[in-house]
């Protein structure tokens, strides 16, 4: 009847309870898979909720003169928005790839190259926030074969996550080492 989570009392173990076990164990991993979805929904509501509300309340304050337009009001007001839009991008992203839809169009790298890319993508914010942008990694190190686009959404994720929660003062260092034949960024 579509509730998921209740299992079939197991009552043979012959092949019609192999069966049951097996449904028993898909209707198991639905529940989860159906929970973690209503999680993910929630996640991104709140994410989205944030800068939502900052631009409308600078709308607000604008509207009413209890705010002057600045350019610093407008500058975070469009940050606010760009943050926004990547996260829109984000749940895009996602969307295609649970479709099974996202393309990998890998081709090989400089991993120092990557790092570059993304501190400089962050430099202007983290000096805002006054956190060190620092790069640990060799131009030695082998290229690697990957979806520059995709490692860039990646990066950039992990390194805004970063600016969020690093205070002022601070310091985040993107590296990147050679380990066996594997590349850590």
């Amino acid at each position: 009847q579509g509730t998921l989570g209740v299992a079939v009392p197991v009552r043979s173990r012959d092949e019609l309870g192999q069966l049951t076990t097996a449904f028993n164990q898909m209707n198991a991993d639905l529940a989860r898979a159906n929970q973690a979805r209503r999680q993910m929904t929630a996640d991104i509501a709140h994410d989205l909720r944030t800068p939502l509300s900052v631009i409308k309340g600078y709308c607000e304050g604008l509207r009413d003169g209890v705010l002057k337009p600045t350019p610093h009001t407008f500058q975070t007001m469009y940050q606010e928005a760009e943050h926004l839009s990547l996260l829109v991008e984000d749940l895009r992203t996602l969307s295609l790839a649970d479709a099974g839809e996202l393309k990998l169009t890998r081709q090989r790298v400089s991993p120092r190259e990557l790092l570059e890319r993304t501190a400089a993508a962050h430099q202007l914010r983290a000096q805002e926030r006054q956190v060190a942008l620092l790069i640990n990694a060799a131009a030695s190190l082998p290229e690697v074969n990957v979806d520059p686009e995709r490692m860039a959404q990646v990066l950039n994720n992990l390194v805004g996550n970063a600016l969020r929660y690093t205070p002022a003062g601070g310091q985040i260092t993107l590296a990147a080492t050679k380990n066996d034949n594997n590349v850590l960024l």
